[in-house]
């Protein structure tokens, strides 16, 4: 099982990279009601960081809640 869960982190990262490579174009952002470009490189980064990170902050909670079940 941990074979299959590298080679699955694996896959996952190649395909991020070369999502990533593939689109270097600027891009225009609209957040609220700001609105600027940005090169879709950086665009895509800090959204595959954002959900990294709120997928560790979502293990951590959820491995804090069921501790105190115990």
């Amino acid at each position: 099982m941990r074979t299959f869960k590298l080679v699955s982190l694996l896959v996952l990262v190649i395909a991020l990279v070369v999502i990533v490579l593939q689109n270097r174009a600027p891009w225009q952002v609209h957040f609220l009601w700001l609105t600027g470009h940005m090169p879709g490189i950086l665009l895509l980064f800090l959204t595959a960081a954002a959900g990294f990170v709120a997928g560790v902050i979502a293990t951590l909670l959820l491995q804090r809640g069921s501790k105190k079940n115990r």
